[in-house]
Parts: structure tokens; sequence; C-alpha cells
């Protein structure tokens, strides 16, 4: 049966969580593309799953395209920036999701859990729309002080592990699952915090920092401080003399975490009989 929760206090666009899109949303596609090989881990971890759902769907990164697809978005802002070819995602939120039991064959979540209103009655909701696995692309907040810049801008980074569940209250919430370490590409294509971790001039861009919710609750003399404190450093070698060595680093194993809670063996439902 479904659950009856309603998420209160929705922002003017449709926000459902502590961060409003509609304001920070801005110009997000500019700076948050999909990398291609966190997607090739995302649908490795879906499994035969056709019929996916994408709770807090944003903009559609990570959404596999071989498949039917349904996305579930609850801001305007980010809804609108979705690219032309990918499916319109539905309003409605993680929490009171508009489908029966065991509708889908598998789900995904990729950056948003940390941003729901009840953590625990969404994931519940998505295990029970979902037969087969659930993949949840998130942070450790435990192993976010991994990052310099948490040198540089303690308060962001310290949000963002106030925010961030712990990896085992998620996987609880499904019904069980295991969690897998995300490497980070030096190349990364997806502007989340870490992805800067060997260019960190890009995060003097205002608009690379607008589009890492983190750093919207931040007050303004902290973005002042840091922008004065790095470009200060970058100029004189102070960072390339602690950090330098991430400039050529491939990959940065940090926070990102990738959740799949089994539910259902699809392997056994879709085989084809002898």
């Amino acid at each position: 049966m479904r659950l009856d929760h309603q998420t209160p206090g929705r922002a003017p666009d449709g926000s459902a969580g502590d961060a409003d899109y509609g304001r920070i949303g801005v110009d997000y596609t500019a700076y948050r593309r999909p990398e291609p090989r966190i997607a090739a881990a995302i649908r490795d971890a879906l499994g035969p799953a056709r019929k996916i759902l994408n709770v807090g769907a944003g903009a559609g990164s990570y959404e596999p395209t071989d498949g039917d697809l349904v996305a579930v978005e609850p801001s305007a802002q980010m809804r609108a920036q979705r690219p032309a070819g990918l499916v319109e995602a539905i309003d409605a939120t993680a929490e009171d999701l508009p489908f029966a039991d065991d509708t889908f064959d598998g789900a995904m979540a990729t950056f948003t859990v940390h941003q729901w209103h009840d953590l625990a009655a969404g994931l519940t909701e998505v295990r029970r729309v979902t037969r087969g696995p659930v993949a949840v692309l998130t942070c450790d907040p435990t192993l976010l002080s991994r990052y310099w810049l948490h040198e540089y801008a303690p308060e962001a980074i310290d949000t963002e592990a106030r925010r961030y569940p712990p990896v085992d209250k998620i996987a609880a919430a499904l019904g069980g699952g295991q969690s897998f370490a995300v490497p980070i590409p030096l190349d990364c294509t997806d502007g989340f915090g870490e992805a800067y971790y060997g260019r960190p001039e890009r995060l003097l861009d205002p608009g690379a920092r607008k589009a890492n919710s983190a750093w919207s609750f931040v007050p303004p003399e902290v973005h002042a401080r840091f922008t004065e404190h790095l470009t200060r450093d970058l100029a004189d070698g102070t960072w390339d003399a602690e950090y330098g060595h991430l400039r050529t680093q491939e990959h940065f194993d940090g926070s990102l975490v990738l959740i799949v809670s089994p539910g259902e063996d699809l392997y056994e439902r879709t085989a084809t009989p002898q």
C-alpha cells in the first residue's frame, strides 16, 4: 500500500528539500554534466532493470537511455533544464511517490538524498515502488574532510557533513545493501565539489560554487574569504607546494559512494527458461 507522506514547506519553484533550486539552480547544467565513468557504475549497479525510476532527477544527469525511465523532480527550475531527448520529469517528491507497489525494476537517486525532507520516508517509498535494485549516489560525511577545501572553506565542508546522511542509515532504510567507493577522475565533467580536487582555479568561479548547494548555506563573507585565500595561495605557490601533486593524480578517493540495495533478484526473474 502506498504511504501517505506529504512534503511540507516547498519553495516557490517546488524545491522540496533544504536547498532552493529556484534560486541556485540557474545555469546548473553548465557546471553539472554527467561523468560517463560514474554513469557506467550506476548503470552496472542497476543490472538488467529496464523500467527505472530516477528520484530527485534534477536536470537528468546519469539517467540510462537504454530502458523505460520515469523521472521525479519537485523543482520547476531543474525540470526546465532537462535536455531535449530526456523524458519529462513528474512534479513529485520522494516522500510521496505517485506509483503502485513494485512498479519499477530498478531505481536510482544521485546527489539528492541529503536534501530530502524525510529521508526514511523517502527511501521507504522508493523501496515500496521498486522490486529490483536501488542505486544511491551520495557522499560519505565521514570522508569529506579528505578534500583540501576543508582547509580553505571549512564552513562549506562542515555544512555538507551535517547534511549528508550516514551510509549505513541509507542502506538500512532500503532494507539492506552495500556501499562502494567511487573514484573521482581528474577530468570529471560533473562539477560537484570534489570534482575540482586537481583544478582548484575552477572553484574561483562563483557559478561553480553556486552549482554546489552547500555554498548556498554559507554567508557571503565566507565566499569572499575563500576567494581571497585561494587566489593568494595559487599566486604565490602555496597551494601547489601542498597539493600540487593532485594536478596530475588520475583519481581522487574522496567521499563519493554508491549504495546498492539489491531487492528482488532480477537476473532470476528475467532469465530465459532452459
